[in-house]
């Protein structure tokens, strides 16, 4: 639907001389549309098969954009973008329909790179939006909610619905734009122990917080020093997880890394 694709070219706020990545080229109609308004637009398919189709359609347009025949979940996003911008070419503006099989990793892809990154508008499963957009307590709260809430901050900005598409999915997308963060909301102390503090609560959500960190890291710190850590941090061991803020992981995350052994 051309007017899906007008919407996620406006949401992208541009001026004429930014350039843009898109996730998923398919058959071009938002890869047309971006080239309207970029500069240069480099966009990726893992389809090897479209390959004759998408060269034969933008054959007269190869100087301004540039199709990548790659998986983006393989794809080192990060050193493409690094060396774009040491040639002088900056490109921080991702859009495209994402898949929604890959919806999770890729976002946290995306949240991973924050910092080279400004704004992203792409469309994803109405459930995935909306974990994005959950706050603490909420039941869509979760995993995605707190990495995507520490490096961006998610407009929604349009509803889709199936009828929309050709084949029709079975489920309501939604357009969100990602406005990242140059810096985190909260500084993590240790990632890899970041991570693990949210999969030990939103793996056990239904466990109040001393349960949920003794499952998971029961060897690796004793009861006591688990009890005496969140009584320092004033945090009642009976509350759940789900319900905390990203001030509360930064803090249980930097005391976990100085007791764990």
């Amino acid at each position: 639907d051309q007017n899906i694709v007008k919407i996620i070219v406006h949401a992208l706020n541009w001026n004429s001389q930014e350039s843009v990545f898109e996730i998923g080229t398919g058959l071009g109609a938002l890869t047309e549309s971006l080239s309207n308004s970029a500069k240069y637009v480099f966009t990726i398919e893992k389809d090897q098969q479209l390959k004759p189709v998408l060269e034969d359609l933008f054959r007269d347009k190869k100087r301004q954009i540039s199709i990548l025949y790659n998986d983006i979940l393989n794809f080192d996003l990060k050193k493409f973008l690094t060396e774009k911008k040491e040639k002088g070419i900056v490109v921080n503006k991702i859009a495209g329909n994402l898949p929604y099989n890959i919806s999770l990793p890729l976002l946290r892809k995306l949240m991973d790179l924050h910092y080279l990154l400004e704004i992203a508008v792409v469309m994803v499963q109405k459930e995935v939006a909306e974990r994005m957009m959950a706050k603490p307590g909420n039941k869509n709260y979760g995993f995605l909610s707190v990495i995507s809430q520490n490096y961006s901050h998610i407009d929604k900005i349009h509803l889709v619905k199936p009828n929309v598409f050709y084949p029709k999915p079975e489920v309501d997308s939604m357009i969100v734009r990602i406005n990242f963060y140059d810096k985190p909301v909260v500084f993590i102390e240790d990632k890899n122990i970041f991570l693990e503090l949210l999969s030990a609560i939103f793996q056990n959500r239904r466990k109040n917080i001393n349960n949920s960190l003794k499952t998971y890291f029961g060897e690796r710190i004793e009861q006591k020093e688990l009890e005496k850590m969140l009584y320092c941090l004033g945090i009642d061991k009976n509350e759940r997880g789900e319900n905390f803020d990203l001030p509360t992981y930064a803090s249980l995350t930097k005391e976990i890394k100085n007791i764990i052994k």
